[in-house]
C-alpha cells in the first residue's frame, strides 16, 4: 500500500489479516507502509482474546487506531501512569486482582479525577450510592472518591464480588461498565457465556476493546509512535502523613501550620472538598503533604 507522507510524520495503523492482528507502520525514511514484524496474541488478564472472530478482529482494529492517533489523550495517560500506577499496582495485588486491571482505570478517567455527567467522580468513577455502599464517605467536606488508595480498594471488592458471579475476569471488567444484573440478563437472553460472543450497547461492547487496545500501546509505547523520554514522565512525589482526628476550621490555615499552601494540600488531598474539616466524630483522617516537589532546594 502507497501513500505520500512527510518524512518527520510517524503514525502507526493496526489491520487484522488472515485471522490474526498485524501492525502495520510506516518507514521513517520512505512513503511506504511495512510491516512491524509484530502478530499480536492478546490476552486480558490471561484469558485470550480470540482475535480469529472476524467481529472481534474490527472491534480491536477500530480501538487500536483510535487510540494510536489520539494522541493528546494517549500521550497524558502514558505521563500519568508513571505516578499513577505506582499506586494502584500494590492495591490490586493485595486483592490478587490481575494487574491488567489498572487499564480499566485508565479508559474510566484518564488517571485523572474526573466527573461524569451523570454524577461518577474519581479515577475509579464511582456513583454516590456504590460509593457508600462500598464503604467510603461521600459527603459535602469528604469525598472519598476522590482518594485514589480508597477508591482502589473499592474497585477491588467489587471485582472480586463480580468474579464470585461471572468466573471470568473479562466479564468482570464488561459488569464495571455495563453492571453486573445487565451482563448476566444478556448472557442468559442470548444464550451465551462469554463477554466476546454477547450483543451488548456500544459502550459496553467497545470497554474490554478499549482496555485491550490502552494495554498494548502503554506496555508497548515506543512501537506506536510514543517514544516518551523519561524525565518527560510525572513522577511520584514523597509525602508525610499527617492524622488528625479533631476539626480543622481553617485549611488554608492548617496547610501553612505544615509548611505548604491551600493549593498544594488540595492538590495532594483532593478528597478534601471544603474549605475546612468538620469531624464531630473523632474520626481519623490521614492528610498527606508533600516533602518533596515544590521547592528548588
Amino acid at each position: 500500500m502507497k501513500r505520500i507522507i512527510s518524512k518527520t510524520n510517524a503514525i502507526v495503523l493496526a489491520a487484522a489479516l488472515l485471522g490474526s492482528v498485524f501492525i502495520y507502520g510506516v518507514v521513517s525514511n520512505g512513503s511506504e507502509y511495512a510491516p512491524m514484524g509484530y502478530n499480536l496474541q492478546m490476552d486480558f488478564a490471561g484469558e485470550e482474546v480470540p482475535t480469529y472472530m472476524a467481529d472481534v478482529q474490527e472491534r480491536l482494529d477500530k480501538e487500536m487506531i483510535t487510540n494510536m492517533n489520539y494522541h493528546t489523550n494517549t500521550t497524558l495517560v502514558i505521563k500519568r501512569a508513571n505516578k499513577v500506577f505506582p499506586v494502584i499496582e500494590p492495591i490490586l495485588a493485595k486483592y490478587a486482582i490481575p494487574d491488567d486491571f489498572k487499564y480499566l482505570a485508565v479508559i474510566e478517567s484518564s488517571l485523572v479525577n474526573a466527573v461524569s455527567p451523570a454524577g461518577a467522580r474519581g479515577v475509579w468513577q464511582f456513583m454516590p450510592l456504590t460509593a457508600k455502599e462500598k464503604g467510603m464517605e461521600v459527603s459535602d467536606q469528604v469525598d472519598e472518591r476522590y482518594h485514589l488508595v480508597k477508591a482502589t480498594e473499592a474497585a477491588c471488592k467489587y471485582f472480586l464480588s463480580a468474579k464470585e458471579k461471572f468466573g471470568s475476569w473479562t466479564l468482570v471488567a464488561a459488569s464495571y461498565n455495563g453492571g453486573i444484573g445487565g451482563i448476566k440478563s444478556k448472557m442468559e437472553e442470548q444464550q451465551v457465556d462469554s463477554y466476546y460472543d454477547l450483543l451488548l450497547t456500544e459502550e459496553t461492547s467497545r470497554y474490554v476493546f478499549r482496555i485491550l487496545a490502552l494495554k498494548e500501546i502503554m506496555k508497548n509505547a515506543d512501537n506506536y509512535g510514543f517514544s516518551i523520554p523519561k524525565e518527560a514522565l510525572y513522577y511520584p512525589i514523597a509525602t508525610k502523613k499527617i492524622v488528625v482526628d479533631s476539626t480543622l476550621t481553617n485549611l488554608a490555615q492548617f496547610a501553612k501550620s505544615q509548611g505548604v499552601n491551600y493549593k498544594i494540600l488540595k492538590l495532594h488531598n483532593p478528597w478534601l472538598r471544603d474549605k475546612m474539616l468538620l469531624n464531630t466524630t473523632g474520626k481519623k483522617y490521614e492528610i498527606e503533604i508533600p516533602i518533596t516537589g515544590y521547592t528548588n532546594k
